[in-house]
């Protein structure tokens, strides 16, 4: 089996972290075919959600830092290189992907792990799972986005401490603070992230990617730059056919049938 698996099943694309007898620890080679997934995802008219999980009882536990191969300590620059040339495409790709993505957390999720957790829309969270920035632990820095994500979910002092800590928080507090939108029992967790998914899917695709592309845009903008941009994207949206379907199915008490466009 890959070590790395995607597959499209009724507009949900699943992205399946394949290695649980290394806690799904990535590889570059991961890395590689992870980055071409989302590009899939992003133009694949077939795919209305994504979703992110890991195999066996971990989500991820961050890089593989034990995949050298007897090799030479890599330069400075080719540290540098390996994140911003291949690690990084994976935040990149999200950022270009207007389609909604949910971490379904069914395990323990440290360092780039659980930045990219962090780096999804939503966050589902099994009760047993645990999150760890983790990387002051090993005397590194957060190389894939942690000092970005974090902040703007759980404010700069509370993620100043766990990254300057690492200390592991258990899935209730996560959901104190906002990290995870629900948290469930382990054994209901594939029942609520297919609930949501399944949700989001059947809603009219062309509005839900213009919702999460301007929620992302207003984040960036003041309020005139934001309320202008709305106002375009409302003139879209209004003009699809998905628009006066969600309309007619709501005035006649039925599920919509969208199609895109």
């Amino acid at each position: 089996m890959a070590d790395l698996e995607y597959t499209v099943a009724d507009g949900i694309g699943t992205i399946l972290l394949n290695r649980p007898h290394r806690k799904n620890a990535f590889t570059m080679d991961m890395i590689d075919v992870w980055a071409e997934a989302l590009r899939e995802a992003r133009t694949d008219p077939d795919v209305r959600v994504v979703v992110l999980t890991g195999a066996g009882d971990a989500f991820c536990s961050g890089v593989d830092l034990d995949r050298r191969d007897g090799a030479a300590p890599p330069t400075p620059l080719q540290r540098k290189e390996s994140l911003t040339e291949r690690i990084h495409r994976i935040p990149y790709a999200l950022e270009d992907l207007d389609k909604p993505v949910i971490a379904a957390i069914n395990g323990v999720a440290v360092g780039a792990g659980m930045d990219m957790a962090l780096m999804c829309d939503m966050r589902i969270m099994a009760r047993s799972a645990r999150l760890s920035e983790g990387y002051v632990r090993v005397g590194l820095v957060p190389g894939d986005g942690g000092c970005y994500y974090l902040p703007r979910l759980v404010g700069t002092a509370k993620a100043l401490e766990l990254l300057l800590t690492g200390d592991f928080i258990d899935a209730e507090e996560a959901g104190r603070l906002g990290i995870a939108n629900h948290v469930v029992d382990d054994a209901d967790l594939a029942d609520a992230v297919s609930t949501l998914a399944r949700k989001i899917a059947d809603g009219p695709p062309v509005a839900i990617r213009t919702i999460k592309r301007a929620v992302y845009q207003s984040a960036r903008s003041d309020l005139r730059t934001a309320l202008d941009l709305i106002s375009s994207h409302m003139a879209v949206v209004t003009s699809t056919e998905d628009s006066a379907e969600a309309l007619a199915a709501f005035r006649e008490k039925r599920p919509g049938r969208f199609v895109g466009r």
